[in-house]
């Protein structure tokens, strides 16, 4: 766990920073805030659509009885995707980006159920059911 917090906090910021250097010295400093910028709105504004539809699918699924386990998976993830594309840089842009398309959410979307299969088989999770 450890590990994982230094790369997060520490790796992925300067990694961050070098690309914003070597781009701010191909297309220059100001060109590259810009873009910076640019993508923080534009990932902003879809992710905003995307969790807008992901909430009428949760709000569908409820109103007909049933566990909305699927769209609040999605959700989660767009959620994560709208904070990451704020995050300036250009590594988490892309990641953001992938989280908020579709068919590459699938994939993280799978592996995270896996993941909760995984913890609720070694008793790490517990789910408690009320009818």
């Amino acid at each position: 766990m450890l590990f994982k917090l230094f790369l997060a906090f520490t790796l992925i910021p300067v990694a961050e920073i070098y690309l914003l250097i070597k781009v701010g010295n191909n297309i220059g400093a100001f060109n590259t805030v810009v873009l910076v910028i640019a993508t923080a709105f534009a990932g902003a504004y879809l992710a905003r659509l995307q969790g807008t539809q992901t909430m009428y699918r949760v709000r569908a699924s409820l109103e007909q009885g049933l566990m909305p386990a699927e769209a609040m998976l999605d959700a989660l993830l767009i959620f994560v995707a709208g904070i990451v594309l704020l995050t300036p840089g250009f590594l988490t842009d892309a990641m953001g980006l992938l989280l908020l398309i579709p068919e590459t959410r699938f994939l993280f979307k799978r592996y995270l159920r896996r993941k909760f299969d995984r913890w609720i088989q070694d008793q790490n999770i517990h789910i408690n059911h009320q009818p």
